[in-house]
């Protein structure tokens, strides 16, 4: 399967990633050239990985029978220094709430997603130490 998108120069630093229908902007920091119209790509990527291990752990966990009625997924990367400047390291930590949680099945959803499922987590972990965290908080 193949899947093509086109980024387009929008002027400055500012590209317009169109995907599908969608249109996103990415932008540079004005101490950089650019005008701060959208997200860098970097953080992009971080976006990318937690909305992919999101949809696989929701999908898993519904599949357990588990009741989650929100779920947060904060991620924190750690950036290298020297160019190419580049994520050596992204932390997760699922935020879920909802009654009758089984710490067990949602551990289980999110290894399933970071070992099997997730194909944003397959193409980073090579590179990237991707560390998981579940915690459940208040209903």
């Amino acid at each position: 399967m193949e899947k093509q998108i086109s980024v387009v120069w929008k002027g400055d630093m500012a590209f317009e990633a169109r995907i599908d229908e969608y249109k996103v902007v990415m932008d540079a920091m004005p101490s950089s050239g650019g005008q701060h119209l959208g997200p860098t790509p970097k953080p992009l990527l971080m976006a990318s990985l937690g909305g992919c291990t999101g949809m696989d752990v929701i999908s898993l966990a519904k599949k357990m029978r588990q009741e989650v009625e929100s779920l947060e997924i904060r991620l924190k990367g750690t950036i290298t220094e020297e160019h190419p400047m580049r994520y050596e390291a992204i932390h997760l930590v699922f935020l879920f709430t909802g009654k009758d949680l089984d710490p067990e099945k949602l551990q289980k959803a999110v290894d399933l997603s970071s070992d099997k499922y997730c194909g944003v987590g397959a193409t980073l972990k090579d590179s990237v130490r991707l560390t998981y965290e579940v915690q459940i908080v208040g209903v």
